[in-house]
C-alpha cells in the first residue's frame, strides 16, 4: 500500500512538472521563430519632380503616389528573460508600383522597384511567460534600399518632352535613395502550446526617400532631376510561431 501511495504520489509530481514546462513557453533562453503574411501599406506623399541641371525648376502640378503590397515575412525572436525579447524580421523582397498623380496623373503607372528592409526590434512581452495571451510592444530600426528600379515608357517619354530631347533617342534611369528609419511596433502573440503559437502585430515606419532620375541621349547625359517621396508605410504582419 505505501508504495502504492509513493508511486501514485511521484506521478502525479511528474504530470505536474511536465505541465508547467509545457505552459513555460517565453522564458530566458527561448527562440522563436514564425512566417506569415506581411503587409505595405504607404501612407504616402510627394513633392513635385524637379529638374536639377541642365536648369533648375519644377514641373507644375505633379505628383506621385505608391500602391500596397503584400510579401511572406519571416521573423526570429530571442527571450533574454520572459519580459524582454530581440527580434529580426525580413520579407521577401516586395515591388512597388508608382503612379502619377496631379499633372502626371494621366500617365497611370510612372515605375517599380523592389524594397528590402531587414529590421530589427526589441520587444517587451505583457503577462507571465506561462500565459498563453501576451500583448507587446517593439521599438528599432529598418534600412531600407531599393533594388531592379524600372521606369516606364510613359514617364520617359514625359520627361523627354520636358527638356525638347527626342523620346526616341533618349532614356531615363532611377535610383532611390537607401536610408535608416526607426519602426514603432505593437501587437500581441497566443500559444496553442508550448511549441505552437501565431502573433498579429502592426509597426509605423516614418520613412522617405528621394528619387534621383538621369536622363541621356545617345549615352550622354542632357539633364537630371528628383522627386522626393513620403512613404510612413503601416505595416501589419500575421504569422504562425514556433517556440524552442
Amino acid at each position: 500500500m505505501k508504495n502504492i501511495k509513493t508511486s501514485i504520489a511521484l506521478a502525479a509530481s511528474a504530470v505536474a512538472m511536465c505541465a508547467s514546462t509545457g505552459a513555460l513557453a517565453q522564458q530566458a533562453g527561448a527562440w522563436q521563430v514564425g512566417t506569415g503574411w506581411l503587409h505595405f501599406s504607404p501612407q504616402d506623399s510627394s513633392g513635385p519632380l524637379t529638374f536639377t541641371s541642365p536648369v533648375n525648376r519644377q514641373v507644375p502640378g505633379s505628383g506621385a503616389g505608391v500602391g500596397n503590397a503584400d510579401t511572406l515575412g519571416f521573423n526570429a525572436t530571442y527571450f533574454f528573460d520572459s519580459h524582454w525579447a530581440g527580434e529580426a524580421v525580413v520579407g521577401v523582397p516586395p515591388k512597388f508600383n508608382l503612379y502619377g498623380e496631379g499633372s502626371l496623373g494621366r500617365l497611370g503607372k510612372l515605375g517599380e522597384a523592389r524594397q528590402y528592409s531587414p529590421t530589427l526590434l526589441a520587444k517587451y512581452y505583457f503577462n507571465e511567460g506561462s500565459a498563453q495571451f501576451r500583448p507587446f510592444v517593439g521599438f528599432g530600426a529598418t534600412y531600407v534600399f531599393y533594388r531592379s528600379v524600372k521606369l516606364t515608357q510613359g514617364l520617359q517619354g514625359a520627361i523627354a518632352g520636358q527638356i525638347g530631347a527626342p523620346s526616341a533617342l533618349s532614356s531615363t534611369s532611377a535610383k532611390l535613395d537607401s536610408s535608416f528609419a526607426p519602426v514603432f511596433n505593437v501587437g500581441a502573440a497566443y500559444q496553442f502550446d508550448k511549441h505552437w503559437g501565431m502573433s498579429f502585430s502592426v509597426s509605423y515606419i516614418p520613412l522617405k526617400t528621394t528619387a534621383k532620375l538621369t536622363t541621356s541621349v545617345r549615352g550622354n547625359v542632357v539633364a537630371t532631376s528628383e522627386a522626393r517621396i513620403k512613404l510612413n508605410p503601416i505595416v501589419p504582419y500575421l504569422a504562425l510561431t514556433y517556440t524552442f
